[in-house]
């Protein structure tokens, strides 16, 4: 594919799992509400990764775009765009996606024990926002 075709699937995929997510709020079906959550902030920031050519190949876009600051390879502008991503990009990795997948094995806490209204809540949040500053960019580089 070329890769304004691929950035577009990622950023179509993020805006799925947010329509997922909403619905899943307005349910009150808190795990789930979290995991399409997190699949939002995944692809926002794949998405975004892309825009700089980095291959999408990753779980932790959060670790690249942030070499891609310290790097200085990125502009000011986008690098404080970048920079409201990274938060809830090391906050929903790979750990959360497993707590939401699996439960807490440790303890023998399954995963709809694990999430309530609160994280649901910090969830669909942090996965507007990505969405948001995700489309922002992708418009910018347009």
């Amino acid at each position: 594919m070329e890769l304004h075709k691929d950035i577009e699937y990622r950023l179509e995929l993020a805006k799925g799992f947010l329509q997922e997510a909403e619905q899943d709020y307005s349910f009150q079906r808190w795990r789930a509400c979290i995991s399409s959550s997190i699949l939002v902030v995944e692809n926002a920031g794949l998405a975004v990764l892309m825009l700089f050519g980095v291959s999408p190949f990753t779980h932790k876009p959060g670790m690249h775009l942030s070499q891609l600051i310290s790097e200085g390879t990125v502009t000011n502008d986008a690098a404080a765009l970048i920079e409201q991503l990274l938060p809830e990009l090391e906050t929903y990795d790979s750990h959360e996606k497993m707590l939401v997948k699996y439960g807490d094995e440790s303890t023998f806490r399954l995963p709809w024990e694990l999430f309530g209204a609160d994280e649901g809540v910090l969830a669909i949040e942090a996965a507007r926002k990505c969405m948001r500053v995700s489309m922002e960019m992708a418009g910018k580089r347009q």
